[in-house]
């Protein structure tokens, strides 16, 4: 293969002369009619060449270079640009296109470009490959995946700041991964021999977590029977992480801010002072400004943690890492479970991508191990997903109301199943459409909950075959 190619326009002949000029000359050629649907493609399969037209509705063609050079750099972006619109293509090309073909479109000089703009492509994304693998063997731990321009700074950030000891806060939503950065932080550090201890503030009840931290004399409580060391000193040396740190009451955090100062403890219901040597990587959920200003965390506190802060991304805001990551959890799971699946089907993929998880990559990790226990055969299919990601239906659609008293997934499941039946008059293929899922896989939850498609009147002429299937193939 030559090369692959997606073409952008909004004109349907534009971009079929496109297509048939470089379908001509060997290269595999896809289209998309927008940018945002470009943009989709992109994320769902690599594409050495972008070709896209920089005049479209919604997403032009400037907006889509910006997109992709931060999706994914490797990917050559030429602009196709009409009479009028030269300066503009000009401009795309300082902010990072390959080049730009004019209109009327002359078929040598697109294959001229192309070829160039594929070879500068493949030279860049073997350039990135080797740094990856380089990276791969010094900062990246294991479970933490992804090539999203997000999470290449990420891995920037742990490899500056492994080097030395400086505080470090790490935001992000529950799920992200918040523990594996600290993780890598560590183990790439000079203190990567000594002890790494985590603890969740926010799982901890008050009283316990003080003592956790800081230890405990003798008859410091009823229950101390004798002196116990808290995680800071067993942690002498080396790193201790503070998940949830906006959770921690007030007077800990003040009791914290010594330890920040003084490099020093002292055990709950004892005198001494103790020193320790310990690098403190703190992370929250939650935004700390506004703890501040609501008067929920110490504001001295917050500048001596936040020496050096980032950001961990959502799984929603690099959906490109989706494939990697299930690829990942599957070949986890096969070593665990001494499995053999081999991956996962296009349908069920498109449902990964497409869902918003609110979970993150946590919420990945349980769909995949949980669709790897329940599955028979090689592939995950999304017959093997769970209901609120397989179907992309808007409750709105059927009127569906949630009765106070709450209702089971199951019993919801099965009442969407039949609202859609209904709808559809018994017709599996038009129900499979309103539910936005496969007829084989609407055919298993019907057999699932035991619904026959019998019971619904299907309108005069109407048929249970999807159309431009046959029944053995479906």
């Amino acid at each position: 293969m030559r090369g692959t190619i997606l073409i952008v326009d909004d004109e349907r002949g534009q971009r079929e002369i496109l297509r048939t000029i470089l379908e001509s000359e060997g290269y595999d050629v896809g289209t998309a009619s927008g940018g945002q649907d470009a943009l989709i493609a992109v994320q769902k399969a690599h594409f050495d060449l972008v070709v896209t037209d920089l005049k479209m509705p919604g997403m032009d063609g400037a907006e889509l270079l910006k997109q992709i050079l931060r999706e994914k750099p490797s990917t050559s972006v030429v602009i196709v640009t009409g009479h009028g619109t030269i300066d503009s293509a000009v401009e795309a090309i300082r902010r990072g296109a390959f080049d730009y073909v004019s209109k009327p479109l002359d078929r040598e000089r697109i294959l001229s470009v192309a070829k160039r703009a594929i070879e500068k492509s493949r030279l860049l994304a073997e350039n990135m490959q080797l740094k990856e693998q380089l990276f791969d063997r010094q900062f990246r731990p294991d479970g933490i995946i992804g090539s999203d321009s997000r999470m290449r700074e990420v891995f920037r950030v742990i490899k500056k700041i492994s080097g030395s000891s400086a505080t470090a806060l790490i935001y992000g939503e529950s799920g992200t991964g918040k523990e594996l950065v600290a993780k890598a932080i560590h183990y790439n550090s000079t203190r990567g021999a000594k002890p790494f201890m985590a603890i969740n503030c926010a799982a901890m009840p008050e009283n316990l977590l003080e003592t956790e931290l800081f230890g405990y004399e003798k008859g410091a409580f009823t229950g101390a029977y004798a002196r116990s060391a808290g995680l800071f000193e067993a942690a002498d040396g080396g790193t201790i992480f503070l998940d949830e740190i906006a959770d921690m009451n007030f007077p800990l955090q003040t009791k914290l801010l010594r330890v920040l100062q003084e490099r020093e403890i002292r055990r709950v219901g004892g005198n001494a002072s103790i020193k320790v040597n310990v690098r403190i990587i703190s992370a929250t959920n939650k935004d700390l400004d506004v703890e501040i200003k609501n008067g929920r965390f110490r504001e001295d506190l917050f500048y001596r943690l936040n020496v050096i802060s980032f950001k961990l991304p959502p799984l929603r805001d690099r959906k490109s890492d989706i494939p990697e990551l299930a690829a990942y959890f599957i070949k986890r799971h096969n070593a665990g479970a001494s499995a053999a699946i081999k991956g996962v089907t296009d349908e069920a993929m498109t449902l990964l991508m497409n869902y918003n998880w609110p979970g993150n990559v946590r919420q990945l990790e349980a769909v995949i191990e949980r669709a790897a226990v329940l599955l028979d055969g090689d592939y995950i299919g999304a017959e093997a997903l769970p209901m609120e990601i397989m179907t992309r239906l808007e409750l709105s659609k059927f009127a569906f109301d949630l009765p106070d008293e709450g209702i089971s997934f199951e019993e919801f499941e099965r009442e969407i199943l039949m609202k859609a039946m209904t709808k559809a008059g018994g017709v599996l293929g038009k129900a499979a459409d309103l539910l936005g899922m496969s007829y084989r896989t609407l055919q298993y939850r019907l057999n699932k909950f035991g619904i026959e498609k019998e019971t619904f009147s299907a309108p005069k002429g109407a048929t249970n075959k999807p159309k431009g299937i046959t029944q053995d193939t479906a």
